[in-house]
């Protein structure tokens, strides 16, 4: 195998990065920990709480959201719920600069609450209050793709008024513009993206780079040493991407296809576990020579261990996003919109990138970004450019049927 120059940061953007990750969300926080436990690590039992927990029929599918009252003119407020760690916030950790700043501009009050450690156990949470037509108590929510698609698909979205979205309108990067399970944008904006990419410890490899998901299942120096995730959509899309099939418009027998090449490597042995964000220690400590890895990770494993990289696959990478959603019945809509709007303002969106180091997804953030730190502004992994931003792939929505069938197999597959 051929030795390549790998991927990696600058001596000057990994001292830039040690920085921001001092005083922003710190080494392997608890947003990227705690992401491992979305969908894509659903047990049989906990898919089958998913598919079958009060949940309306089928049939009520792609019904729009009943219009609500909206009291954003009498109540200056908004209940903001998201994950943890997904928010800029000061050196003392008593404010949050850019939602202060939102209230002093607006006079809008934002209640802000962490409170969602998990795509299925906020589903659970809101669920009974969304099946019954009731307001949630939240008038905004940031929940993974495929959750959005389920809500949306549900009629537990409001559409937003794009009359008050001209940032949005006007800086969503292209790659983000028209996900087939909210074609447009009409009910939500991405709040973050995230890539899926392979790493890899060039101590454990032999200063090899490790670019394609073939030299993961196949390498036999790589035996026993490699990773794939618990999340289904990045495991398999990263796989059927190797297959030359696109994620975006896979059949079953494509689908299939990928789960029989995985098993292969189970079988014999290539893969040495399936992991959920875990796989970070393996990693760092060498007993994964290579994996694949949420970029995030990465960026902040390389701040403190040189022998880390990272390659972006020929064949290209699966992106996902996080999501900004109004609920149906949402007292305060006008206000989550303006809200969701100067997030899109790119000096607000380099803010919030430069702290929580995930993919921004507005366009022409970078020279704002390169005012707080050139270094971040150069990184790929937070700002694509036009080549990164190519190869990315998103993983279709599903039907009911599908992503109870196919999450099924991925379960046998990975022992869940």
């Amino acid at each position: 195998m051929d030795h390549h120059e790998p991927d990696r940061l600058s001596a000057a953007q990994l001292a830039a990065l040690r920085r921001s990750l001092t005083s922003g969300r710190g080494a392997l926080t608890r947003r990227s920990l705690l992401r491992a436990s979305g969908a894509g690590a659903l047990t049989l039992g906990a898919l089958a709480g998913l598919t079958g927990c009060g949940i309306p029929p089928a049939k009520r599918e792609g019904t729009a959201a009943v219009p609500s009252d909206d009291h954003s003119d009498r109540e200056k407020e908004i209940n903001f719920s998201n994950w943890t760690e997904y928010m800029d916030t000061s050196e003392d950790e008593k404010t949050r600069p850019t939602l202060a700043e939102f209230g002093k501009r607006t006079g809008i009050k934002v209640k802000y609450t962490e409170d969602i450690n998990d795509n299925v156990e906020f589903f659970g949470k809101i669920r009974p209050q969304l099946a019954a037509g009731q307001d949630t108590g939240r008038d905004l929510i940031v929940v993974t793709d495929w959750l959005a698609a389920r809500i949306i698909r549900l009629g537990w979205a409001q559409k937003l008024d794009a009359s008050h979205l001209p940032h949005a309108f006007a800086n969503l990067s292209p790659q983000f513009r028209n996900p087939d399970w909210d074609p447009g944008r009409v009910h939500s904006y991405p709040w973050t993206g995230i890539s899926t990419v392979i790493a890899y410890n060039t101590k454990a490899t032999g200063g090899r780079k490790v670019d394609s998901v073939t030299q993961l299942l196949d390498d036999p120096s790589l035996k026993g040493r490699v990773g794939f995730l618990t999340e289904m959509r990045d495991t398999v899309g990263m796989t059927l991407l190797d297959q030359g099939k696109d994620p975006a418009s896979f059949t079953t027998a494509d689908y299939d296809a990928a789960i029989g090449r995985l098993q292969k490597g189970v079988d014999k042995k290539q893969i040495r576990r399936f992991t959920g964000n875990d796989y970070t220690a393996d990693l760092d400590k060498g007993d994964l020579a290579a994996c694949l890895a949420w970029a995030g990770d990465v960026i902040q494993l390389q701040a403190d261990n040189p022998d880390i990289q990272y390659a972006i696959p020929a064949a290209g990478y699966i992106t996902s996003s996080d999501n900004l959603l109004v609920p149906a019945k949402a007292r305060h809509k006008a206000n989550a919109e303006k809200l969701i709007d100067y997030y899109y303002e790119l000096p607000v969106a380099a803010q919030l990138a430069a702290y929580i180091s995930y993919v921004c997804p507005v366009e022409g953030v970078k020279d704002e970004l390169a005012k707080i730190d050139p270094a971040l502004a150069d990184n790929t992994l937070i700002v694509p450019d036009k080549a990164m931003a190519a190869k990315s792939h998103a993983f279709r929505s599903l039907t009911s049927e599908e992503e109870t069938a196919y999450e099924e197999k991925f379960a046998k597959l990975i022992g869940a």
